[in-house]
């Protein structure tokens, strides 16, 4: 079985969370730095074949949003042009952004995690 691989920002508040749930549900993981090296092409499909569609793995609420034009401009995408940009630029993705065997899990809710890691 493979490590889970966690896409995380190491300032991010929430992903900081969500690896000390990984740590204290003694979970052997793999992290990648989410700005520098983003979720590829697949595994973002894998994250729309889950959540049903790719706008669900786009942060709003960064910076790198609003200065690409944000609901406006992302609203005229075709979902090939979204899924090309968000696996060039890891600050478009939600995070943290973990890829399971099985699953993709976008954002820490514990539940969710609770269940997908069992």
């Amino acid at each position: 079985m493979r490590k889970p691989v966690v896409y995380a920002y190491d300032r991010c508040g929430t992903c900081r969370k969500a690896l000390a749930w990984l740590i204290d549900h003694t979970v052997d993981f793999e992290t990648r730095p989410i700005r520098e090296q983003p979720p590829t092409q697949r595994e973002l499909r894998r994250a729309k074949a889950r959540y049903g569609d790719l706008r669900r793995v786009l942060s709003t609420s960064g910076s790198t949003y609003r200065e690409l034009g944000g609901k406006a401009a992302f609203a005229q995408m075709t979902e090939e042009q979204l899924l090309d940009l968000l696996s060039r630029e890891g600050n478009l993705v939600k995070r943290p952004f973990v890829v399971l065997e099985d699953t993709v899990l976008v954002g820490f809710v514990a539940k969710d995690w609770d269940d997908a890691f069992r």
